[in-house]
């Protein structure tokens, strides 16, 4: 019969049902496996040994000492109130002082018995002041059988790894369950192939494991962790180079333009020419979308590169060539604003079939979920036939009554609100795979698209196109200097008196039951327990107060989509001065009127968020002006974010400080697909050489063994990690 593998051992069998259903429910381990990934996340040393006579408060130390007396104390209280509560009190001398130790409860039963006077020990623990004397509650201690320096030194010298533990599983637990299953890490199946491993000087996963969890020294843990990360790295990038390979053996229909189709009628009709970077990334597109392989492209821009444009003349490429494209947004609002923005670039170019349509036209249609039957019946008859070569939607665009004619090209707007399955859903709606473009105007750090968007090629979009004005941005710390805030409604009257716009965005809609349901963020925001500001009260205190006299409109996501789009259309039209709303507005409006962004409680915000919202305005030729409003005090983290995001306009620079402050797991796992990271010992902006390392090496490795014969031990380890994001998909269904 054959054994499960030490690492595929449940916990349950291996430490008791009763720990392993809460290592399961809290930390999501199951395995003997999972629990040796469980890393620590630093390292305490027990505390030079300390004389009792100059003990720090507040501070881990370790003393060796001798237990000058034991006394057992029972009291009532709360828990025990038949007076059945224990307290063990413990005085330890070292000839240099004395010092109290505590022990209670069914903690008192152990150190009672061995604990006696005259007793040597070792104690170690964390000092603090109880009834004006000097105490340890609690603290761990080893009996010191002989008098050998060596065991003390070696005790008090070593490195206590503390563990990311729960409220039901303290990290000493996990320490000592790990303790437990450490001789399995000898069975540990090395995914690295041995001439990487070698050739880069990096330890066998074993030991790796080993010196983890049980370091002597300092460097032990550099070594392990250095070869922990190339796991994670590489596993990750063999699954992407895997990815790839797949990709380019499928068939796709090449899609070339014609001389005197659609998309040269819309050049001709453009009233202006286009960015250098708008002609470069477009060359790259039309070169992959004329293979006979699907294009995997990213194209990531700067807020304002234009970067609906370079995808507007991808579609018409497609349509040239009798195919259909789709473009896909996350929100009906934005949705809505494409579908708007697009047949006003394309005029009569989007009047297929229609009188005063052009010979070369198509029919551009809007889907979304919440149209009519009759609007939404005839948009899918549309796409059936092939009437329509453009579609612009939701996700209602993936579900399964929509049937196309013919699809060619599949655009998907703001990629990292989309997972990997919804662009495989879509894409699977083509009789062959459709060619894929992925637009984000989150600006991504190298390593990020490496490691998150490795299965695609990537292009930038970096440059302004003409006519753009640039974006003044200010902090306004209302908290210190009211009058900043005086003076932002000021300058607000200023523009609409030169008749401008303005938007004032807010965190919360206001129609909330109370306010405690919205969330709290971070530790800043628990001190100052104002709920955020919210667009319904906002909106009326301005157009009451200092905008009174201004037309002043809410757009919020929770209005009904007839009436937001009412809203945006009369804001495009000029017919309000100022919009208060919510983020809805925070990618692909495009107003080029509004000139000034008041964002309240900006520090709720995320720095990509901030950039995003910004990019709203300064999309004419007057220039823009974003302030940020906040209360946080000037030394907080929050107000140097802040300033930061005042200090440039560089979205690349930003999306660093972003995720420096953020934990990458959040972004890596929204973009994998909405669930927490794999990784855990990978920091995506510290290890940028060993991301780009082991992209290299997977790549080099997929081209010489597609399956992995020749490396079952990785072959192991990635269907591992991919069932773990098949399964995370699964479950949020």
């Amino acid at each position: 019969m054959d054994a499960v593998p030490a690492l595929d051992e449940p916990l349950k069998k291996v430490l008791g049902p009763a720990t392993a259903k809460v290592m399961a429910e809290h930390l999501g381990l199951h395995t003997v496996g999972d629990l040796l990934h469980h890393y620590p996340r630093r390292y305490e040393e027990r505390g030079q040994l300390t004389h009792l006579a100059d003990l720090p408060m507040d501070e881990h130390v370790t003393v060796v000492a001798q237990v000058a007396d034991a006394r057992l104390h029972t009291f009532a209280s709360s828990r025990a109130p038949r007076g059945k509560g224990q307290r063990l009190e413990v005085t330890i001398t070292d000839g240099s002082g004395r010092l109290q130790l505590v022990f209670f409860g069914a903690g008192v039963h152990k150190p009672h018995k061995e604990l006696l006077p005259g007793t040597r020990a070792m104690f170690a623990g964390k000092v603090s002041v109880f009834n004006r004397r000097l105490q340890l509650a609690h603290p761990a201690y080893e009996l010191l059988r002989a008098d050998s320096e060596e065991a003390v030194e070696s005790w008090a010298g070593a490195l206590i790894p503390l563990y990311p533990a729960t409220a039901k599983l303290e990290s000493w637990k996990i320490g000592k369950a790990i303790q437990t299953v450490l001789p399995s890490a000898q069975e540990a199946a090395d995914p690295l192939p041995e001439t990487l491993r070698e050739g880069r000087g990096l330890l066998p996963l074993p030991e790796a494991l080993l010196k983890i969890h049980r370091p002597h020294t300092k460097a032990d843990i550099d070594q392990a962790r250095a070869r922990l990360k190339w796991d994670e790295a590489f596993v990750l990038q063999v699954a992407l180079a895997r990815r790839r390979q797949a990709d380019a053996q499928l068939p796709a229909v090449p899609r070339r333009p014609r001389p005197d189709g659609i998309l040269a009628a819309f050049d001709d009709r453009l009233p202006f020419t286009l960015t250098e970077g708008q002609r470069k990334v477009s060359e790259e597109i039309f070169a992959d979308l004329a293979t006979e392989h699907p294009m995997h492209r990213l194209l990531q821009g700067e807020v304002g590169s234009g970067k609906t444009l370079v995808a507007l003349r991808a579609m018409l490429a497609v349509v040239d060539a009798g195919g259909q494209a789709a473009m896909l947004a996350p929100t009906e609002v934005l949705a809505q604003q494409h579908h708007r923005s697009v047949t006003e670039m394309m005029g009569e170019l989007a009047e297929g079939g229609m009188l005063g349509g052009s010979e070369n036209a198509t029919k551009v249609v809007l889907l979304t979920g919440s149209m009519g039957a009759a609007a939404r019946r005839q948009a899918l008859l549309d796409l059936a036939t092939g009437e329509a070569g453009v579609v612009i939607g939701t996700h209602a665009l993936i579900e399964d009554k929509v049937q196309f004619h013919d699809l060619g090209l599949v655009v998907v707007d703001e990629q990292h609100r989309f997972g990997v399955e919804q662009r495989d859903a879509l894409r699977g709606k083509g009789k062959q795979p459709p060619h894929l473009l992925v637009m984000t105007a989150t600006p991504i750090p190298r390593t990020v698209a490496m490691t998150v968007f490795g299965d695609l090629e990537t292009s930038v979009l970096d440059q302004l196109p003409a006519g753009r004005s640039p974006i003044a941005s200010h902090v306004v710390p209302a908290a210190d200097k009211p009058h900043f805030l005086a003076r932002a409604w000021e300058r607000v009257r200023e523009e609409a008196g030169k008749g401008h716009q303005a938007y004032v965005v807010c965190p919360r809609i206001g129609d909330e039951e109370d306010g405690a349901k919205a969330k709290k963020k971070s530790p800043e925001d628990e001190a100052e327990k104002r709920p955020p500001l919210a667009v319904l009260d906002i909106a009326e205190q301005l157009a009451r107060g200092p905008l009174a006299g201004l037309r002043v409109e809410v757009l919020h996501g929770r209005m009904q989509p007839d009436d937001k789009d009412a809203v945006m259309r009369r804001f495009a039209a000029g017919e309000a001065d100022v919009l208060v709303a919510t983020t809805v507005i925070e990618v692909g409006v495009n107003v080029p009127n509004a000139t000034v962004m008041v964002i309240m409680d900006a520090d709720r915000f995320g720095v990509s968020q901030l950039h995003q919202l910004r990019g709203r305005v300064g999309r004419g030729s007057a220039p823009g002006l974003c302030l940020l409003v906040t209360e946080m005090p000037e030394a907080s983290a929050a107000r140097q974010r802040l300033n930061a995001v005042a200090s440039t306009l560089d979205g690349f620079e930003l999306s660093r400080i972003d995720l420096e402050q953020r934990r990458e797991g959040d972004v890596l796992g929204q973009a994998q697909s909405g669930t927490r990271s794999s990784l855990r010992m990978l920091a995506v902006i510290d290890d940028e050489e060993v991301i780009a390392e082991a992209r290299e090496e997977a790549t080099r490795i997929v081209a010489a063994d597609p399956d992995l014969e020749r490396l079952p031990a990785l072959r192991t380890a990635l269907d591992a990690l991919l069932d773990e994001e098949r399964e995370q998909y699964l479950e949020k269904g």
